[in-house]
């Protein structure tokens, strides 16, 4: 099955062409095309995404980014232009587009879009999730062929998932790729969003995680005993609120500290929560594989220790290609199949809290 992929849930225009096979026991995708168009730049200067400006930019990026990617089709690059969109599109077995969560303005430009484009060329449609797109992205290992071998997607489950992004942080027990339960999400802020807050504190540039995460390696991460919010309560809920809080009272009181201190020893009481959570819950539920997915999967501190926190208690570990960690198209088109192979529908109309 040929997927044509559309996510613009936030700051990050995308749009992808991927192959999709083996059903929901054993999934397989080939990602043809992934494109992304970052907003970054503009956003920069208010220190966060500003909705409006973010649905400026996706009406004027998706059908540029749909010509490139037209163009790129060697099978069709010498069409002329009148002919590339129906060429292109006589290929596409089924549309996907993100329907929620994220910023409404932003959303809603992807979905009209893409019902333009499905009803055009009379092409089934189906809503996607962008927090299952974040579950199913480790999937998407790298830009072509096969992402994953059988063997180990039949020895997957029970997994345990920890979705880190900006919006949000949420840890669930996977038992299959269709069956899932919530054991537990932040409170308060989501550690992304703790990241971009905690970097603002210290006059860094947006996005703040990536800053954050250059600093902490010059910096010590035991120079300052920041606290680990809700560490030892009986459930796998998570709050960095207070860590952040933590953060600015250090700063009003150490007007000299060091940046590189700081910032490791916040980076590492986030880490430290994030991973005992996740190891509390697959030890609790017997869990074969830690699956890590999201914008805050990107951070190397995170994933290797996660990485090796799972394989010392003999789970399997699986997270994106570099690729895929953040915000992208191919991930969407991975949830678009799911669903599609599911008969998930959702309703075609932007939902900014869309759950998982």
């Amino acid at each position: 099955m040929n997927i044509l992929a559309i996510e613009t849930s936030c700051d990050e225009t995308a749009i992808a062409l991927l192959k999709a096979q083996g059903g929901l026991r054993a999934p397989k995708f080939s990602v043809l095309e992934n494109l992304v168009s970052s907003q970054i730049p503009i956003h920069r200067p208010f220190g966060g995404v500003v909705p409006n400006l973010a649905k400026r930019e996706h009406l004027k990026n998706l059908p540029l980014l749909l010509q490139r990617l037209m163009i790129q089709d060697s099978r069709i690059r010498n069409k002329k232009i009148l002919d590339l969109e129906s060429s292109f599109m006589n290929q596409i077995d089924l549309v996907t587009v993100t329907v929620g969560p994220g910023l409404e303005p932003a959303l809603w430009t992807g979905i009209n879009f893409a019902k333009e484009l499905a009803s055009k060329y009379k092409k089934p449609l189906i809503g996607a999730n962008h927090l299952e797109g974040h579950l199913y992205s480790f999937l998407l290992l790298q830009k072509t062929g096969i992402m994953i071998h059988d063997s180990r997607i039949k020895n997957l489950f029970p997994a345990v998932a920890l979705i880190v992004s900006g919006g949000h942080t949420i840890l669930l027990r996977v038992e299959s790729f269709s069956k899932w339960r919530r054991l537990g999400e932040t409170r308060d802020d989501a550690v992304g969003e703790a990241f971009d807050k905690v970097a603002r504190l210290l006059n860094l540039p947006y996005p703040g995680g990536p800053e954050i995460e250059k600093l902490a390696k010059i910096g010590n991460p035991s120079a300052i005993a920041f606290p680990r919010p809700m560490l030892h309560e009986k459930n796998y809920d998570f709050s960095f609120s207070g860590l952040k809080t933590a953060v600015l009272y250090y700063l009003k009181e150490n007007l000299n500290a060091k940046k590189t201190d700081i910032a490791a020893c916040f980076q590492q009481a986030a880490i430290d929560v994030l991973i005992a959570k996740t190891m509390r819950a697959a030890e609790a539920y017997g869990a074969r594989s830690i699956i890590l997915g999201g914008g805050v999967a990107a951070n190397a501190a995170l994933k290797k220790t996660l990485g090796l926190t799972a394989k010392k208690a003999g789970c399997a570990f699986f997270a994106p290609g570099k690729t895929y960690y953040g915000d992208n198209a191919a991930m969407i088109g991975a949830a678009g199949y799911m669903a599609h192979l599911q008969k998930k529908k959702c309703p075609l109309k932007a939902d900014g809290t869309l759950d998982i």
